[in-house]
């Protein structure tokens, strides 16, 4: 079991992989919405349990943060978006290594509910929603001097003609960190919004195929 378990988790956190890089959308400073890519790596977490959730979530974790390279790089290497060296690797550690592994939660609610794809979608939303909190600290801490552009600046959410009218009151209403919390609420709820709606209706239907076929069966 534990071989098995060893083999489906890696094909598990391969397709996750595969999925995260088939991106749907991508925003122009980090965060995309893929196929379900969180999808594989919630399906182990619950199959497994909380424990091996989390060491898969962070294995997982790490793959993101060397296929992500291209854009982390531009974090410590010389050019407008470096950072002080603590801050670019605070940057990695929250919005890469942090965010995925709590990933690993996914299964709390299994034998807690009777109805367990209830117990898988809530589970499903939870740690979304975990990874969406340490997203929007990050993006207030760290990115937050962008804040003032985004709801400004012709090119950032006001060249949207329907959100003219609530950057203008943000900008006349909302300041300082207020500001930047608003900003980053807004920007990565973009993208993590739409992962979580995907993943929580995809999670279950795969769930029930590989309970139903025979080589996926677990205790």
């Amino acid at each position: 079991m534990r071989t098995k378990k060893l083999v489906t988790t890696s094909m598990l956190l391969a397709l996750a992989v595969i999925l995260s890089v088939m991106k749907l959308f991508e925003l122009p400073f980090g965060g995309t919405i893929t196929p379900a890519s969180m999808m594989p790596v919630v399906l182990a977490a619950y199959l497994y349990g909380t424990r091996w959730g989390l060491f898969s979530a962070f294995v997982y974790s790490v793959l993101q943060l060397v296929t992500g390279m291209g854009t982390v790089s531009v974090f410590f290497l010389p050019g407008d978006s470096r950072m002080a060296l603590h801050a670019a690797i605070l940057v990695c550690l929250c919005d890469y290594i942090i965010a995925f592994t709590l990933l690993g939660f996914a299964g709390v609610f299994k034998n807690k509910l009777k109805n367990h794809l209830l117990s898988l979608v809530l589970g499903t939303v939870l740690v979304c929603m975990l990874r969406y909190l340490v997203h929007v600290i990050s993006g207030a801490v760290f990115f937050g001097a962008w804040a003032e552009w985004f709801f400004s600046d012709s090119t950032g959410l006001s060249q949207i003609s329907l959100l003219r009218g609530f950057c203008k009151w943000v900008m006349s209403n909302v300041s300082g960190k207020s500001l930047c919390v608003l900003y980053s609420v807004i920007y990565n709820g973009s993208f993590m919004i739409p992962e979580t709606v995907i993943t929580a209706i995809t999670v279950p239907v795969v769930y029930k195929v590989i309970r139903n076929s025979d080589s996926g069966k677990v205790n």
